[in-house]
């Protein structure tokens, strides 16, 4: 055991790189709370302050006056959700084939997905376009939501795989010979141990539907379909000078459901995990 132990300065060291790196994290995030909540007037200062020193919400009343953030929000919401839903029911079952009957197909299907990831956007949406155009799918949420699947799809089989993978198949065969059919043994047995895999992809798969730009500013054209990331585009002018208060105050509230979620249900993953562990 002794060959495990850090000695002080090491372990010192450890925690200094750790809090650094927490900061480095957390800057953006507590600048742009401070950003949100400080008046015009020190905006402009020459001489910023992390604290506000007269804070105020009219950069939250200004943004929502300037633009239709709630609208915005609930198609962003719209769009995350069905798209982490439609992922994690497409990526279970293709997950649970890929890791349970191994085979070179199976093989090529899996470095086929990681490979994929490596796409990058630009190459994909000419495509992309050509085909949600003849479905007639164009400035449609629908249309959205089916790229956001499709683009989340290989990352959440990757996941799922590997949960299913450490789900030790001695379980299943147990609950087999005790005369459990197929259908009871992935409703009964392997499910719960899969219950944590399956809600961090859908975190993940919401998480990246949410935050996305690129295929949200190109398919949607009609303000009232926007979703909340092109919307923030909006605080900044045509000559690229941005109405810093309102933007903040917008940006802010746009980065709240991630963290919220993310809170409510992490708690439950590294649960799940546990349990899962002293199952196997």
């Amino acid at each position: 055991m002794s060959a495990f132990r850090t000695s002080g300065p090491a372990r010192a060291g450890q925690y200094a790189a750790l809090l650094a790196y927490l900061v480095f994290l957390a800057f953006p995030f507590l600048w742009l709370i401070s950003t949100a909540f400080k008046p015009a007037g020190e905006l402009g200062s020459l001489h910023p302050t992390w604290i506000p020193r007269d804070p105020t919400l009219d950069n939250f009343r200004q943004a929502f006056d300037e633009q239709p953030l709630l609208r915005a929000a609930g198609n962003s919401l719209f769009a995350a959700l069905a798209a982490a839903l439609v992922a994690v029911a497409v990526a279970t079952p293709m997950a649970y084939v890929l890791a349970r009957h191994r085979s070179r197909l199976t093989t090529a299907a899996t470095g086929w997905v990681v490979v994929s990831q490596a796409f990058p956007f630009v190459l994909l949406i000419i495509p992309l376009f050509l085909i949600l155009k003849n479905l007639h799918l164009i400035n449609s949420l629908g249309g959205l939501v089916a790229v956001y699947v499709v683009w989340s799809l290989p990352f959440a089989l990757w996941m799922l795989t590997g949960y299913v993978r450490a789900v030790p198949t001695e379980l299943e065969e147990a609950a087999a010979v005790d005369g459990a059919g197929r259908l009871r043994i992935l409703v009964s047995v392997t499910g719960p141990l899969l219950a944590p895999g399956i809600v961090a992809t859908a975190l993940f798969a919401f998480i990246t539907a949410w935050n996305e730009f690129f295929f949200a500013l190109v398919l949607l054209k009609t303000p009232e379909k926007q979703t909340l990331p092109v919307v923030l585009t909006h605080f900044i002018g045509a000559e690229g000078v941005a109405d810093l208060g309102p933007l903040a105050a917008a940006a802010f509230l746009a980065t709240l459901p991630s963290l919220v979620v993310f809170a409510l249900i992490q708690g439950r993953i590294t649960g799940g995990m546990l349990a899962g562990a002293v199952k196997s």
